[in-house]
């Protein structure tokens, strides 16, 4: 590793984050500009979406499971099992469902695209695209944007639903709770303020994982490795920055909506 001076290194990471900055608002001018390519905006959203659901349908159900199990035994030693169905409903859909949801997106499509891209880099298609008049912002960047933005939103909504599902069936089957009980409480619990905090979040980490993404491998430099850097440095920030982001996300809408 090479060894520079902590000038030069503050240096860099500003003009990274200068360089981020310009690549995540010329994203969003880019979704309202035209032409738009809705078809690689659909190809995108099976990729990103379908692609996805597997691991998100496993995550959202073994951490409901995973969580009811833990909550259970501190629960009964206050006589409060029948409050098993609240704690999960509410775990799972203010924090567990769409930050685990979107740290396994992170995980599989930020490094797919800090990839893809890079490999385009370093093989000089996008200055193909550009010499033929492509934008490769509105072509490559704004459809990955945009479809991991709506495809996240929904993949949050099923993580928080295979969650209450597997807590169910945990405390059916192993806990001998009344599955009805278990349901109502759980949706009695939530109000608005528990719904919106859960689902803006996605939206906010969707722009984080697609940006990421797509700046890591823009900007991948020195052939072959340099892709494998830039997949690696995509996960890890992205999922980085999302853990930084949720919680002041969710100290401010507590703050917003009067949470004590």
């Amino acid at each position: 590793m090479e060894l520079i001076s902590p000038t030069d290194f503050a240096k860099g990471k500003i003009e990274s984050l200068q360089e981020y900055s310009a690549l995540a608002g010329n994203s969003i001018v880019s979704l309202f500009g035209r032409p738009r390519y809705f078809a690689d905006m659909i190809q995108q959203a099976d990729l990103i979406g379908f692609g996805s659901l597997p691991i998100v349908v496993l995550t959202g159900f073994f951490t409901g499971a995973v969580l009811t199990l833990n909550s259970a035994n501190s629960l009964e030693r206050f006589g409060s099992l029948s409050l098993l169905g609240q704690l999960v409903s509410v775990g799972m859909v203010r924090e567990l469902g769409p930050v685990l949801t979107g740290l396994m997106v992170a995980g599989r499509n930020s490094s797919g695209m800090a990839s893809e891209l890079g490999s385009m880099i370093v093989t000089e298609q996008i200055d193909a695209m550009r010499a033929l008049g492509t934008d490769p912002m509105k072509k490559l960047v704004a459809p990955r944007v945009a479809s991991t933005v709506i495809m996240l939103f929904f993949l949050t909504i099923i993580s928080d639903l295979l969650g209450l599902v597997g807590g169910s069936a945990v405390a059916s089957l192993l806990l001998g709770l009344d599955y009805r009980q278990y349901w109502s409480s759980a949706w009695q619990i939530l109000k608005f303020q528990d719904v919106f905090m859960g689902l803006l979040k996605p939206l906010v980490f969707g722009f984080i994982i697609s940006t990421i993404g797509c700046y890591y491998g823009l900007s991948a430099k020195g052939g072959t490795q340099g892709v494998g850097r830039a997949t690696t440095q995509a996960v890890v920030a992205s999922s980085v920055i999302i853990l930084l982001v949720d919680f002041f996300i969710t100290k401010f809408l507590m703050a917003m909506f009067g949470y004590s």
